[in-house]
């Protein structure tokens, strides 16, 4: 009889755990916890999943003797149907990040980029996926002598709410978690306060008139801007990415309803960007070279075919005075003008 009573409760506390462990939140408590390695912020990415949807899966993977790394979570979504809430990739070899910047920057290179905030080393792509590229002090140099470093795509789904600093939090997690699996060493990030979350793909760069900036866009072309007060600027540097650009505009259309004269200053580091300003059939307004802590470092101007109050002779000034500047916040020496 004894025996009997006892079986019973051992057989109503394995169903009563059993009911708890198959409640939505109990479930999503322990994805949460095992999702990429233990590594996610998990009030930050309740904040990306919305309207509280619940998780369904996670997966992850590393292949430290291939470089590679990856992690995803996800969720009901908007849809009720199971979607992606994060996705998490990254390499430490070198022909794996330039085959990602080659599919990134095409043709003239001069994709639409975003900086981060609180010199994160990163920046938002055309697809509003977050970038970074971090030193790894623990794979040493390559067979070339260059540092190694760590290339880390960091993605959102279409129904997360991707939108706030949440999204911010659980990228640098992402990140550091990479870190640590591939053996890179890299400094952990700190989260930006105080910011937005990172910008739509379809977001325009905000602009302001010229006379009102005071980034580094405006440090470098104001002594040699023609006419400033005529011009809006768009800065989108950042201290430690490895892209950025000035995007100048008079504000106006032009005579026949098109886009505003303009130009843009771009900027990309690594030996990777030495394509990007080579003549590939597509003529560039001005291009110039550096050597940027061993490697190559790239600037190109596109202007309108006809900017007014600024021809060539100008452009290359302000083109000059574009890449002295960046040259001088990354230590950089050994600038031509090739263009």
């Amino acid at each position: 009889m004894r025996r009997w009573v006892k079986a019973a409760v051992t057989a109503a506390a394995v169903v009563g755990m059993g009911g708890w462990i198959a409640q939505p939140y109990v479930q999503d408590w322990m994805l949460l916890r095992s999702a990429c390695g233990g590594a996610l912020p998990a009030d930050a990415v309740r904040e990306l999943a919305v309207d509280g949807s619940h998780f369904t899966g996670a997966d992850s993977a590393t292949h430290e003797r291939l470089g590679s790394y990856h992690c995803s979570l996800t969720f009901e979504g908007d849809e009720v149907d199971s979607d992606l809430l994060l996705t998490a990739e990254a390499y430490t070899r070198r022909d794996d990040q330039d085959r990602e910047f080659r599919s990134l920057f095409e043709d003239r290179g001069f994709s639409p980029t975003a900086a981060l905030p609180g010199g994160l080393p990163g920046f938002v792509d055309r697809f509003g996926s977050i970038r970074f590229l971090v030193p790894c002090p623990g794979l040493g140099r390559d067979d070339d002598g260059r540092r190694r470093r760590m290339l880390v795509r960091t993605a959102f789904g279409r129904d997360a709410a991707a939108g706030q600093p949440a999204a911010y939090e659980t990228a640098v997690a992402l990140v550091d978690a990479a870190s640590d699996r591939l053996g890179c060493g890299a400094e952990p990030l700190r989260v930006p306060k105080g910011d937005d979350g990172p910008p739509a793909p379809e977001d325009d760069p905000r602009t302001v008139p010229f006379g009102e900036a005071d980034g580094a866009c405006a440090r470098a072309l104001g002594p040699v801007l023609p006419r400033p007060s005529e011009w809006r600027l768009a800065d989108r540097l950042g201290d430690a990415a490895p892209t950025g650009r000035c995007d100048l505009s008079t504000g106006e259309e032009d005579e026949n309803g098109g886009e505003a004269p303009g130009m843009t200053f771009a900027v990309w580091y690594g030996d990777w960007s030495s394509r990007l300003i080579r003549y590939d059939g597509v003529p560039r307004t001005g291009t110039a070279t550096a050597r940027c802590d061993g490697e190559t470092a790239s600037f190109a101007l596109s202007a309108s075919k006809d900017v007014p109050g600024v021809g060539r002779a100008e452009q290359r000034e302000l083109l000059e005075a574009f890449a002295t500047e960046q040259m001088r916040r990354r230590g950089c020496t050994d600038l031509r003008v090739t263009g």
